[in-house]
């Protein structure tokens, strides 16, 4: 089974890092194509990939066919679908309905946090001021994460034990709490710490820096501080 994968800036583009995780983390070889977000080149790329306009989208073969997907969701079902050995959703019933409703959670909310922390690799800020709707996501996240990790995930360090589905999909907005020093409980700090030591992360934020490009419009107006190495 050959896979190509449309992704974007990795510094920025949190959808390529899910997408990219589902690959990684699981095993499943992939061949990366990418491209600078907004740019000419990013469209000509999509253009191969069923012509959309969003990252990631894949593309295999199948019966003498081409199949394009696009959408982490679709992106993800697809391969649990073909991959059923790689276990990506957790194998209790109870824990994989609970993964199931916070991925689909994740995939269609928490759009303060979104619109006003989007996913920046480069640095962490010092000073940034939640709004109170950015404040009510990040105890939703707290939430969702307490309960996962008290009820399933006492095996191993991810949400459900062992890594799933659920941590590709929560994983850009982990960076996020770290990139804009959102106030946390220490088991979402923990979490977080998780994710971004993780080494498939590092991997993927460190071919990131080495893109060597500022996108317009991502960063802040603020103090910054080291990202922290461990």
């Amino acid at each position: 089974m050959t896979y190509s994968i449309a992704i974007g800036d990795k510094i920025y583009s949190s959808w390529s890092l899910r997408g990219w995780l589902l690959f990684e983390k699981f095993g499943i070889p992939v061949t990366e194509e990418t491209a600078r977000m907004y740019s000419p080149e990013f469209t000509a790329m999509l253009s191969n990939y069923g012509g959309g306009r969003t990252v990631p989208a894949i593309r295999f073969s199948e019966d003498e066919e081409t199949v394009i997907v696009s959408d982490t969701l679709a992106i993800a079902e697809t391969l649990v679908e073909r991959h059923p050995e790689k276990n990506m959703w957790p194998a209790n019933a109870a824990a994989r309905g609970y993964a199931r409703s916070i991925v689909a959670e994740m995939h269609s909310g928490f759009m303060n946090i979104r619109n006003d922390c989007t996913m920046n690799l480069r640095h962490c800020y010092s000073g940034f001021q939640p709004s109170p709707e950015v404040q009510r996501e990040i105890s939703r996240l707290e939430t969702i994460w307490t309960e996962a990790r008290t009820k399933w995930g006492k095996d191993g360090p991810w949400l459900f034990g062992s890594y799933s589905i659920a941590d590709a999909f929560y994983a850009p907005v982990a960076t996020r709490l770290l990139t804009y020093d959102l106030p946390i409980a220490k088991l979402a700090a923990d979490y977080v710490q998780t994710t971004v030591n993780d080494p498939a992360f590092k991997r993927w934020r460190a071919e990131g820096l080495a893109e060597n490009y500022v996108q317009p419009g991502y960063d802040l107006d603020l103090p910054t501080v080291p990202w922290p190495e461990t």
